[in-house]
């Protein structure tokens, strides 16, 4: 073997060092690219595990058609396992999936840069260590470069490149070509903890645990908000067990001795846990329990809630206004004459609200096209609003919802009116999503009877309501909402009288945080989206969502949250704030974060 091969040489033979969950996923899908795969483990038991899951998964493969049974022989003969690591002295690139500590990945590093031929690319599989500072303890620092595969690796398309300032342009080239050819999206990212997926996802992760901690709200809470309310394929706090409380502080820990950022230090709960050996799924405990270590079925334990009862100590609930002309209003209008409610709908004139009665039919003309509802249930349900150009309607209500623009003094004036026009024992709710509660209880002689509903939009279509409970709200209001939520087919999720609730406390942050890495030209919007996206399973990448939400409304939110918990790491990304200044909000403006065609 000529060990002084040109550094442009094909990858055609690669060693995998750790044979775990990642490195036996790695060395399946580049044994399935045609290459000849090294397994390197000292733990024969990992090894054999490792064999056996190839065995395992391409049997799967070939009983679904993915695979004959001379390509699956194939494959099962270009890997081979070895106890030492010896065995990639003649490997092209070297991959370590080791744990997450230093000093073992420097050792193992500097052996590699003994054994391996001089052209050999020696890849960390980190996403949370220093590359830099392993390329720095080998002979050829040019030759070390980042590799950041997501689990499991057979189907997640993410590879992060991991490029430090001294890697050689050849070797990035050489890693994306094959990232590419193992039909990868791979995307560039500079050596720093958490790259750019767990960068962002971590942080977030982080104050979901913080929020738990501090009793704000339930597991379940938490984890339903983020589900429902932003479509995300799993809770923060299921996802942390998945991914293992123990990994999560390391790189948590990683990203704070880098950031000095109050929001990356570990919530303390995460090392209690981890100190406990609850560490998640692979130990059959972490936030939830589980029928057994690595099986993901929760079980019921010591904080499950009861399940939900029917309504008892609430108010009876029959007609409902909802004051406003928006596309909130109008959702909120709809989906509870759906329900069978009656709705008085008052906008600020006859006008204004026969407008969004005629909004609201053509959103119900939708769903009979759509074969969702018939014609006759349209009718009916249209039959059930009353538009109306003046609040003296909600004198008979039974519940009143408010859902009109985010400004305070607006809301405490509807509040006031609310007050002298709605009957004794009538329950007043507001929609806002970030303004304090309490705020516009306190205009009125009742505030026991105050409450926040917030929807998300569409209102129709969203199935999570945060029911926001003041200090002062009664027990028997909370259990009124709470039923009615219930009856209009949305999960009802508790909340504290706090800024941001669950959802905008969590989802905010994370933005702010991807727009500063933009801001800081570490990697691109297009990279961050397509990471987010492909490596975390989110429905929209951070830059699609804020242009759609309006960056406006993001700047005011985040405003918000960083005007009430005073954390640095709140403080609104000047790159926001200088774009909303200049008018570029968003797809509704024709430009944000991106440019988009003007209808």
């Amino acid at each position: 073997m000529d060990r002084t091969s040109s550094p442009t040489r094909p990858l055609s033979v690669v060693a995998v060092v750790g044979l775990g969950t990642m490195g036996t996923g790695i060395a399946e899908v580049v044994a399935r690219s045609g290459r000849e795969v090294i397994g390197i483990d000292t733990d024969a038991e990992a090894a054999r595990r490792a064999a056996a899951a190839l065995e395992k998964s391409t049997a799967r493969a070939v009983g679904r058609g993915r695979l004959t049974e001379s390509e699956r022989a194939d494959v099962l003969a270009r890997f081979r396992v070895f106890p030492d690591l010896q065995a990639a002295a003649d490997a092209d690139l070297v991959i370590e999936v080791v744990p997450e500590q230093f000093d073992l990945k420097q050792e193992i590093f500097v052996e590699l840069d003994r054994v391996c031929r001089p052209g050999a690319i020696l890849a960390t599989g980190t996403n949370a260590l220093s590359v830099t500072r392993l390329a720095s303890a080998v002979t050829r620092p040019e030759r070390v470069v980042g590799l950041h595969f997501f689990t499991p690796v057979p189907v997640m398309k993410l590879v992060e490149v991991a490029s430090t300032v001294l890697t050689s342009p050849e070797t990035t080239e050489a890693v994306t070509v094959l990232a590419r050819e193992l039909g990868k999206e791979p995307v560039a990212v500079g050596d720093r903890p958490g790259l750019v997926a767990d960068g962002l996802l971590f942080g977030y992760l982080n104050q979901a645990a913080a929020m738990y901690e501090a009793k704000y709200a339930t597991r379940e809470d938490i984890d339903a908000a983020m589900r429902l309310g932003c479509g995300l394929p799993m809770g923060p706090l299921a996802v942390l067990d998945l991914i293992g409380i123990d990994t999560a502080q390391t790189v948590l820990e990683a990203m704070y001795a880098e950031s000095k950022d109050r929001l990356h230090a570990p919530a303390p709960v995460l090392k209690q846990l981890a100190a406990a050996g609850l560490t998640g799924r692979k130990a059959g405990r972490g936030f939830y329990t589980y029928a057994e270590p690595g099986s993901s079925e929760v079980v019921a334990d010591d904080l499950t809630p009861a399940a939900a009862g029917g309504g008892e100590g609430g108010r009876e609930v029959r007609t409902v206004g909802v004051a406003g002309s928006g596309t909130m209003a109008t959702g909120i209008a709809e989906v509870f004459a759906k329900a069978g409610y009656d709705v008085v709908l008052v906008a600020r004139s006859q006008e204004k609200a026969d407008k969004a009665l005629a909004s609201l039919g053509k959103s119900l003309d939708r769903s009979v096209k759509k074969g969702r509802m018939s014609q006759e249930d349209r009718d009916a349900v249209l039959a059930r609003v009353a538009p109306s150009g003046t609040l003296d309607s909600f004198a008979g209500v039974d519940l009143a919802v408010e859902a009109i623009a985010e400004n305070l003094e607006v809301k405490k004036e509807l509040f006031a009116t609310f007050d002298k026009v709605c009957r004794p024992g009538a329950v007043l709710a507001t929609t806002t999503s970030s303004l304090p509660v309490v705020a516009l209880a306190s205009v009125t002689s009742r505030p026991q009877d105050v409450i926040g509903m917030h929807f998300f939009n569409p209102a129709p279509a969203m199935k999570l309501v945060e029911v926001v409970r003041t200090v002062l709200t009664a027990d028997d209001v909370h259990a009124t909402v709470t039923d009615v939520c219930r009856k209009i087919r949305k999960h009802p999720v508790d909340c504290g009288d706090r800024a941001g609730f669950i959802v905008n406390a969590l989802l905010f942050p994370y933005l702010n945080n991807a727009v500063r890495m933009v801001q800081e030209h570490y990697a691109t919007v297009d990279d961050v989206d397509t990471a987010i996206k492909l490596g975390a399973g989110y429905p929209m990448g951070p830059f699609e969502l804020l242009d759609v939400v309006g960056l406006d409304v993001s700047l005011a939110i985040e405003q918000v949250l960083h005007g009430e918990f005073r954390e640095p790491g709140l403080a609104p990304a000047p790159l926001l704030e200088h774009l909303v200044a200049a008018g570029c909000l968003g797809r509704k403006t024709g430009r944000g974060f991106r440019e988009y065609a003007r209808r």
